[in-house]
């Protein structure tokens, strides 16, 4: 991932003063817990002057739970060629000084708007691009995005979500650079730490006046913040601003999650299933549920992520679990678009948002492992409902909820599918909607049951 920074003017090298990295000495590097990131100047002129900060981690370090990731990611990811929180950590590491402001016999140009220019190779944006003028302009930027199709050759699979994003404007440094801090993990989403109060005090500090002014700010604290009601409650509590109101219920109203974990529990204790799999069980929290609940005598989670499932395995503390617990619950790795015996024999199929994270074209093999091949008695399934997307203001009318989504099906959509496959593999189908229903859009999340017919 890259990051440059360009000063055009006079004696553009003084930039060198400012960054506290000289351009005669090219390249800096610096040591980071996921990796290495290198300074250099591609360009040096009295007239132009470019800055590089490129950042080389290791994806199977970061997959291992290396360098503060926690284990977050897969082996598979895209993190080493994206700016995201990585970058920010990175630049406050190499530039922190220059963030500050402090440039000692510089001062005098540290305090003076600069003509600069930043240039941000690949930005997650989950194709919210109309987003990012709106967060950049009104910082005083000159906004240029360069998007591209996902493939040349199926131009029906639409815009990559990753865009290369310019900014040029009369600003100070420091604010440039607090800036691109704060605003790379609003767009990418996916942090690589845990967000907690001290990233409240961080917001505060480097946001400072230019947040607390900016006419998206709820969008930004939100996304910043990783949508915890909690903290953004305590950033607005601590800017002390009297019109900011909560954007949600109160923190006692249950999740979307929490309801949907409690509405498949619900369709499997009523379909009185005692043996269960939970297919893509992620970090195990429906597991969990079930396992307490004496009437599933046999419980098993699959997920493609060995890491989800060391996640799960922690949750349901397995490895000082009892012997009639350990007999209970399983633990393996599978894929769901795989035959694989280890997921026949079961009672009832839990899926619980997980379709919407295949490729289209893998439905088709996944309906023929599911319902044809482990074939259980009932299957509960859940997706997102798109319908409903209108209803969440700050999402673009094309974006999706996530951004591994690779489609999310509306109310019809689902519907027609979901009657096809009941029809192919002597299924009965009851659907329902969980969360909070909009008399337009419908339930955030819809519902299908699948009952095997006798």
């Amino acid at each position: 991932m890259l990051l440059t920074i360009t000063y055009t003017g006079e004696s553009t090298p003084d930039l060198g003063y400012l960054l506290y990295k000289n351009p005669n000495r090219c390249p800096q590097s610096f040591d980071l817990a996921f990796g290495r990131a290198h300074v250099f100047y591609p360009e040096v002129t009295d007239g132009r002057t470019t800055a590089a900060l490129l950042l080389d981690i290791d994806p199977l370090d970061l997959a291992k739970g290396k360098g503060g990731s926690e284990g977050l990611f897969d082996f598979v990811n895209d993190r080493p060629y994206v700016s995201s929180s990585f970058m920010s950590v990175a630049i406050a590491k190499v530039f922190g000084t220059a963030m500050t402001g402090r440039a000692d016999a510089h001062q005098g140009l540290s305090d003076s708007p600069l003509d600069l220019s930043a240039e941000i190779a690949m930005l997650p944006c989950n194709t919210n691009f109309a987003m990012l003028p709106r967060i950049f302009e009104p910082l005083g930027y000159a906004v240029s995005v360069d998007t591209s199709v996902l493939d040349e050759s199926f131009p029906e699979w639409g815009e990559s979500r990753y865009v290369n994003l310019s900014l040029r404007g009369s600003v100070r440094l420091r604010d440039l650079l607090r800036h691109i801090y704060v605003l790379l993990p609003v767009f990418d989403r996916h942090k690589h730490y845990w967000v907690g109060d001290d990233e409240v005090e961080k917001l505060l500090r480097l946001g400072g006046e230019w947040l607390e002014n900016h006419p998206e700010r709820k969008y930004i604290v939100d996304r910043y913040l990783y949508r915890q009601r909690g903290l953004v409650n305590e950033y607005f509590t601590r800017l002390n601003d009297g019109l900011e109101e909560p954007e949600e219920k109160p923190a006692r109203e249950p999740s979307l999650n929490a309801k949907r974990l409690d509405a498949v529990l619900n369709a499997l204790k009523a379909s009185g299933a005692r043996t269960v799999i939970d297919l893509g069980c992620g970090e195990g929290r429906l597991l969990s549920l079930l396992l307490k609940d004496g009437q599933f005598t046999k419980i098993a989670g699959t997920d493609v992520s060995q890491s989800s499932l060391k996640r799960a395995s922690d949750r349901l503390r397995l490895e000082t679990a009892s012997e009639s617990i350990s007999e209970r619950v399983t633990l393996f790795q599978g894929s769901l678009t795989y035959k694989d015996r280890r997921v026949t024999g079961y009672d009832a199929a839990s899926v619980m948002e997980v379709i919407e994270h295949l490729d289209a074209a893998r439905l088709g093999v996944f309906e023929r492992v599911l319902f044809g091949y482990a074939r259980p008695r009932v299957i509960v399934l859940t997706t997102p409902n798109r319908d409903y997307n209108a209803v969440y203001e700050r999402l673009a009318a094309d974006e999706l909820r996530h951004g591994d989504h690779r489609f999310e099906w509306t109310r019809a959509e689902f519907l027609s599918w979901a009657e096809a496959v009941t029809a192919k593999y002597g299924y009965k189908l009851e659907i329902s909607g969980v969360g909070e229903a909009n008399g337009e859009y419908g339930f955030p999340t819809q519902m299908g049951v699948f009952e095997l017919c006798e």
